[in-house]
């Protein structure tokens, strides 16, 4: 009877491991089909792969924008491939090409020659990548987007600070790049301004010249033949960025004229900065690089995902196409705003651009 009792017991129990066991197999299994379906589910899409082509890295400008736009990228969850061409628009094309080659799933130029660079363009669109003209316009080509400041505003502001200190006399305008569709609106703005005082005879252009690629050297000698031809007979010089305004400002003071001629630049650059505090240059125009530069990385984030960029509300015409563009509004620095936009901004520091100037004479920080 005893032995009866203990088979059956030890039956009851084998019964019991078995559906214990059949049980934790069918929830091990269905935790791990779960876990299967969760990781397939959940599996990371690849990286976004940005291609930025930049003109140049030769100006302090540009490596900040570069800083700023891959820092934005990156926090985004994307990769950034940059390729400088050193101001040769050829290697520029062909360093595109190679982005291209890459599989980037957007392209972001700034081009070195407007022109040139619309095949850049058409190769994107062959491989289906699209591409944004950064800063600068990509010419005739069906350019996807446009982000840039408002470049006519850039010449007006420019104009309208030289023409506040110096409304009559002899004026030199010193251009950009003939190649560069910003160095002509610039230009445009400039001349929104200077025509009604030409108009009426207080302002007389006594040399009109274009500094090829925007090189300092060749906005020097312009500047020096004006200067000589003109028996420096000359109270403003209308330069388009800080680079050609330095080289003005030098041209100025090998005839001890540095100071007492108008100056204009744009783009804060440090040296610039200086010369403005110093009081060789008149003005220059801030463009705030860390919103063109992370708008930008957003929008190249945005179409890489499929997305529109409901902000690129305006147009700018390419010679093809109307462009939806985002265009950021740039802002006058002269030495009475200096501190409170640069400074302030964290676009350069106090010590940096007063360093020439006495200690008592820098702007008490708040």
């Amino acid at each position: 009877m005893c032995s009866r009792m203990h088979i059956t017991v030890l039956l009851f129990l084998c019964i019991a491991l078995i559906i214990i066991s059949v049980v934790c197999t069918y929830l091990y299994c269905q935790q791990d089909n779960t876990l299967f379906y969760k990781m397939f589910r959940e599996k990371p899409s690849p990286k976004i792969k940005i291609g930025f082509s930049i003109a140049t890295l030769q100006e302090e400008r540009w490596m900040r924008d570069r800083d700023f736009f891959v820092a934005r990228a990156v926090e985004l969850g994307a990769e950034v491939l940059v390729q400088s061409a050193n101001g040769d628009e050829n290697l520029q094309n062909s360093q595109a090409e190679n982005l291209i080659t890459h599989k980037v799933d957007v392209l972001v130029v700034i081009p070195q020659n407007g022109e040139a660079a619309a095949p850049i363009v058409d190769a994107a669109h062959k491989e289906g990548i699209k591409v944004i003209a950064y800063d600068r316009l990509i010419k005739n080509c069906d350019l996807d987007y446009y982000i840039s400041f408002d470049n006519v505003r850039v010449g007006e502001i420019q104009a309208e600070a030289i023409v506040k200190q110096y409304p009559k006399g002899n004026y030199v305008l010193i251009g950009g790049s003939p190649t560069d569709n910003n160095a002509k609106l610039v230009r445009q703005g400039q001349m929104n301004i200077l025509q009604p005082y030409i108009d009426r005879g207080d302002i007389k252009i006594v040399a009109d010249q274009w500094a090829d690629g925007w090189k300092p050297e060749v906005a020097l000698k312009h500047v020096e033949n004006a200067l000589t031809a003109n028996n420096n007979d000359v109270v403003a010089v209308v330069t388009s960025n800080d680079g050609c305004a330095g080289a003005a400002v030098q041209a100025l003071a090998e005839q001890k004229l540095a100071g007492r001629v108008g100056v204009s630049g744009q783009d804060a650059d440090l040296a610039a900065c200086q010369r403005i505090v110093e009081g060789t240059q008149t003005v220059t125009v801030y463009k705030p690089i860390e919103a063109i530069a992370t708008k930008a990385a957003e929008m190249a984030v945005a179409l890489a995902k499929g997305e529109s960029i409901s902000d690129a509300n305006q147009k700018t015409n390419n010679g093809k196409i109307d462009v939806p563009s985002v265009l950021l509004t740039p802002v006058a620095v002269d030495a009475s705003n200096m501190y409170d936009v640069i400074i302030k901004d964290g676009w350069h520091k106090l010590e940096d651009v007063y360093k020439n100037v006495p200690k008592d004479k820098w702007p008490a920080e708040n």
